[in-house]
């Protein structure tokens, strides 16, 4: 697939989905969530007995993680979640805290980084786990990298595990391909809809890994318009 998106087409793709074709965004991130999930279980060939420790953030990429927790945990898998704020930060009406909401009733284990003891525990779980997942930051960063995220994202990278990043890797400007101070080097990438520009440019390439395009349910017309 040739065809490349900005940021601000991402954006324009998810209003015209909820807003002129009514797609709910929950059900959006549900997509994009367990389609990453398949990705993230195709990583690990076989998931039962296999440990995945997922960093979350507090927006939607975060939201995207949470489903990918839940459908892992389904297949079997040993899940972790790493958030980079007090779950109290999260809105519990929006679709990122609904997915919180689910996977707390799971009783998944919740470890909240956002402070140097959580982010001590959370390095020691990266360098156990089997697969790291990266929900941190989404396509919509465009400044520089700040705490607790710039302290998650090193520890990710020194880990030295397998990374499955969630639509870009976390700390990658997704139209320019720089580092925004700091990125995951992602072993993969699924990313939705479409790949994003700054995957081909600049320090892109070094980060992204193998690429692969999730479908999350976004109509193929509004697709088909992107130049």
């Amino acid at each position: 697939m040739n065809k490349r998106c900005t940021r601000e087409q991402v954006r324009e793709l998810d209003r015209r989905a909820t807003q002129d074709y009514g797609i709910p965004s929950v059900v959006l991130m549900e997509n994009a969530g367990r389609g990453a999930a398949l990705v993230a279980a195709e990583m690990l060939g076989k998931t039962g007995g296999k440990s995945v420790v997922i960093f979350c953030g507090k927006g939607n990429n975060g939201g995207d993680g949470y489903v990918v927790a839940r459908h892992l945990r389904n297949l079997g898998a040993g899940v972790e979640v790493v958030v980079a704020c007090p779950p109290e930060e999260i809105e519990s009406e929006s679709d990122a805290g609904v997915n919180l909401c689910i996977i707390r009733k799971m009783g998944l284990p919740l470890h909240i980084a956002s402070d140097e003891n959580g982010q001590f525990l959370a390095g020691d779980l990266a360098k156990k786990a089997d697969l790291i997942v990266d929900a941190l930051l989404g396509t919509g960063l465009s400044g520089e990298v700040r705490e607790p995220y710039l302290s998650l994202i090193r520890l990710i990278n020194a880990a030295d595990k397998p990374v499955l990043s969630i639509d870009i890797p976390s700390g990658l400007d997704a139209n320019t391909g720089n580092v925004l101070r700091a990125a995951v080097r992602a072993t993969r990438t699924a990313t939705f809809v479409l790949p994003k520009v700054g995957f081909d440019v600049a320090e892109g390439p070094a980060h992204v890994g193998c690429v692969t395009v999730v479908d999350i349910g976004v109509p193929k017309e509004l697709v088909d318009e992107i130049n």
